[in-house]
């Protein structure tokens, strides 16, 4: 069964009370994109997030945010260096009373100066976090691909539909194409018995070969043929697994082929417009396997 590209998953894990969330979203794309961002307490651990992803999704641009819960206890505090700060208002003092420079430290510029205070990220064990992390994404990643599983279903719906409408129109060109040649092929006879009633001459091998040769330029039953062809192909594609979209893609390319030289061949308005029907689906079709992973 096809999957979508678009998806969205939620998980939260927590480690020794630190606790995160995990957000990962995905829209379609030509190959596998993937953008991490985590907490810079758990970069080390992008390489391995990115290997959970690709192992679970083939194709679209996917993007997995990894930040700390809000309301959570803070996995960071601040110290504050008490002796480099007495010594910068030290400082300020001696520059306001030897040469007179107005103002004074108050305690928000105080604590922006370097070396006054600093955030120490409080260490977690390591494989701690990674189980914690592999599970929180792989749940998220689970949630992700539930979506685009049933959005997959909802476009196999929508493709058969289509490929059964490709499927009547293909039917409805060839009946028309099979009048269209009796109809030259009556003209042309006619056209020789009026010449014969006129001259009295008649080539019948070059009227044979005439209406063969008419015929043949108007025949497409060997486009139709490989148009329902490709139908049933691209039926049986949508049954297999994994990523088939970019094969769906190339297959709808040489049923536009096939469409465009019905069209040529057509030499009929009905079929004309019947073509412009036959491509109006294609495109439909084209729009939707975008979205195939």
């Amino acid at each position: 069964m096809i999957r979508s590209m678009t998806g969205f998953g939620h998980a939260s894990f927590t480690v020794e009370g630190a606790s995160f969330d995990v957000e990962v979203r995905s829209v379609n794309h030509r190959h596998l994109d993937v953008r991490v961002r985590l907490p810079h307490g758990l970069a080390a651990f992008e390489g391995e997030v990115r290997a959970l992803v690709a192992a679970q999704l083939d194709r679209g641009k996917v993007d997995l945010n990894v930040h700390a819960s809000a309301g959570a206890p803070s996995s960071e505090s601040v110290t504050l260096d008490l002796g480099a700060a007495a010594q910068y208002l030290r400082a300020a003092r001696e520059l306001g009373e030897r040469h007179g420079v107005p103002g004074e430290l108050d305690v928000r510029s105080l604590l922006g100066l370097p070396g006054v205070a600093r955030v120490i990220e409080r260490s977690l064990p390591e494989e701690g976090v990674r189980r914690a992390l592999e599970a929180g994404i792989g749940q998220a990643l689970d949630g992700l691909g539930a979506m685009r599983a049933a959005e997959g279903e909802a476009l196999d719906r929508e493709l058969r539909g289509r490929l059964a409408r490709i499927d009547a129109l293909t039917s409805d060109v060839e009946s028309r194409s099979a009048d269209v040649q009796r109809s030259v092929r009556e003209r042309l006879r006619k056209r020789a018995d009026q010449l014969r009633d006129e001259t009295g001459l008649l080539d019948e091998a070059r009227l044979h070969q005439e209406i063969v040769l008419a015929a043949d330029r108007l025949d497409v039953t060997e486009e139709t043929v490989r148009m329902r062809s490709h139908t049933a192909q691209f039926r049986a594609i949508l049954e297999s697994s994994g990523a088939v979209g970019r094969r769906l893609d190339f297959l709808l390319q040489e049923m536009g082929r096939e469409a465009n030289t019905i069209g040529s061949k057509g030499g009929d308005a009905p079929i004309a417009h019947q073509v412009v029907e036959l491509k109006t689906e294609l495109e439909r079709i084209r729009e939707q396997v975008q979205n195939v992973e």
